[in-house]
């Protein structure tokens, strides 16, 4: 698959994730923030909590299993530990998810999946 269509699909399913977060209360706060240490896919607050999001879009529900693993968690938390500070304000609780997301299939969320 080439970068347009791979980029295009992310999209897809960021957006998929954001809709699936704002029905269940959240708050979009970020989108695609870059750090040098990493990007995070959504930055969301609810209530005290806010929670630095990694999105994964597969063609296949049956990918999805492989889709996250320690290393790309490990960059979602460094750079989480960056944006922090500037979209963590007045919050007690921060939180690493992840959201998976396949065609005609509700997004799967993953919450505080992170304990590094």
């Amino acid at each position: 698959m080439n970068r347009a269509i791979a980029e295009k699909r992310g999209r897809r399913g960021e957006a998929a994730a954001a809709w699936f977060l704002r029905i269940r209360g959240w708050r979009i706060v970020g989108e695609r923030v870059k750090t040098p240490r990493g990007e995070v896919d959504l930055i969301a607050r609810r209530g005290k909590t806010v929670a630095f999001v990694e999105v994964k879009m597969r063609s296949r529900a049956l990918d999805l299993a492989t889709a996250i693993d320690a290393y790309r968690l490990r960059r979602v938390a460094a750079a989480a530990e960056i944006l922090l500070p500037k979209y963590g304000k007045d919050t007690e609780n921060m939180q690493i998810d992840v959201i998976l997301v396949a065609p005609w299939r509700w997004p799967h969320h993953l919450q505080n999946v992170w304990h590094g």
